[in-house]
């Protein structure tokens, strides 16, 4: 693998959009290294006997089966609302256009 270079730091904290001074990247160029290593370390582990799987446990899925049931009417949803606009709750806007 090719050894990571302050450049290449640099050039990733730009992307990232994350000021580095020249003391942080530096510092990042020896730290990020170590977690490269470490990642192809494990890339060499031998895999292809292991099954592929996204939980270490079992998982069971607990939802309900959905059911048509009685709700409220768009109405009754709104009745308590300070303000309603379309069958919709108003509320003030908190963000500005940007």
């Amino acid at each position: 693998m090719a050894e990571l270079t302050r450049d290449a730091v640099e050039h990733l904290a730009r992307l990232a959009r994350i000021d580095l001074d020249e003391s942080e990247l530096n510092r990042m160029v020896g730290e990020l290294g170590v977690i490269l290593e470490s990642v192809a370390t494990v890339q060499q582990a031998p895999t292809e006997a292991v099954t592929p799987m996204s939980h270490p446990m079992p998982l069971v899925n607990v939802t309900r089966p959905d059911q048509i049931r009685p709700s409220l009417t768009p109405q009754e949803a709104l009745a308590g609302a300070p303000e309603s606009d379309a069958q919709r709750f108003s509320v003030p806007r908190i963000l500005d256009e940007d």
